[in-house]
């Protein structure tokens, strides 16, 4: 084991170096950019105070809503903003100058808020946090004894009407579903019931305790349920088809033509062979609710977290806060796919990828 680790760990660099590549070529090519963003902002009379570093007293006339497509930013003061936001290099040359801020996690700074964009993540991440751990506990609350029912009373009515639901789940994105809870539950058509903005309301610091908790979990729950339904699904029939295939081997005949029990034979024989796949898939699935999973929910319902972050840099061309969310999640995601393949060995030793290529 501690060779495959050890080679998996070897492999994370060139990994991330590819993926990093990718992106920075496709970025290239692709219309717009921070500099055209203030220019155009400029020609449409919108305040093009957008970074605290440049001398915005000569581009901003202090003017909004005044079309001045006519006009155009003096020449020096265009190549300024390009030597600020480090376009005036070579895109090999900021390629790798980024590569090797990346190896020590200096990710600069934002174009759009000029600040740490190591400190902006930071200050995003609990939202996220909150949103992926709550999600992936009910789904696994949920969906492992619904799949272990579903194994033993498969062909059964019970089996085939929930498996229809569980695909109606899969098919409709999480979204979706975001839209019908508020329309239902948010003020929307018919009950309000639920905020739809926030993790906390405005007064949470001055609550006890106690209210505290209940007034967290009233803002978490729609974008919690919305997370958690199609993730919910998948898992329920991974469970449910791991179940059935082990209910259909060799040693639960054995032990079946030795008289014991059917809650014997699945807790006893069945559960820990079953369980492998359904356990190991756990960093992996945390990880996708993190990173994902739950950026359509936190921009629908106004949460301050990772994923309204992407969104955001991805429109606003904030190119330092994108590169550095697609580094940290490609490390993450790595190690996290090697803590679930330990996880394994734990589980069942026998597995061993030592003998792996």
């Amino acid at each position: 084991m501690k060779t495959y680790i050890i080679r998996r760990l070897m492999l994370i660099v060139p990994t991330i170096f590819g993926i990093l590549l990718a992106n920075f070529v496709i970025i290239q090519f692709a219309p717009g950019g921070p500099v055209e963003s203030i220019v155009a902002r400029y020609a449409f009379g919108s305040n093009a105070r957008l970074y605290n570093n440049t001398n915005s007293a000569e581009y901003d006339s202090g003017q909004t809503d005044v079309y001045r497509g006519a006009e155009s930013l003096n020449s020096a003061l265009v190549h300024e903003l390009e030597i600020q936001f480090g376009f005036d290099k070579p895109a090999h040359i900021r390629f790798f100058r980024m590569i090797r801020d990346y190896l020590r996690f200096d990710f600069g700074r934002s174009y759009y808020r000029n600040e740490n964009v190591l400190d902006i993540i930071i200050e995003k991440l609990p939202a996220s946090l909150s949103l992926a751990f709550w999600s992936t506990a009910i789904m696994y609350l949920f969906a492992i004894p619904l799949g272990i029912r579903k194994a033993v009373r498969d062909g059964t009515q019970f089996d085939i009407w929930s498996s229809v639901i569980m695909n109606v789940f899969c098919a409709i994105p999480g979204f979706i579903f975001a839209v019908l809870l508020i329309v239902l539950f948010a003020g929307g058509s018919y009950f309000n019931i639920f905020p739809i903005r926030g993790l906390v309301s405005a007064n949470w610091h001055d609550l006890s305790l106690w209210n505290r908790i209940i007034d967290y979990l009233w803002h978490i729950t729609l974008p919690v349920v919305c997370m958690a339904l199609s993730g919910f699904a998948m898992l329920t029939m991974l469970t449910k088809n791991s179940f059935t295939d082990e209910l259909n081997k060799l040693y639960v005949m054995t032990a079946r033509s030795k008289g014991l029990t059917e809650r014997t034979i699945l807790f006893r024989h069945v559960f820990r062979n079953a369980m492998l796949i359904v356990i190991s898939s756990f960093p992996l699935t945390f990880l996708s609710a993190l990173f994902t999973g739950s950026m359509l929910i936190e921009v629908i319902f106004t949460l301050d977290g990772i994923g309204l972050l992407g969104f955001q840099s991805i429109l606003n061309r904030d190119y330092p806060v994108v590169f550095a969310s697609l580094y940290i999640y490609t490390l993450v995601g790595l190690i996290f796919k090697l803590i679930s393949d330990i996880m394994l060995t734990m589980i069942d030793p026998r597995i061993n990828f030592n003998t792996l290529p």
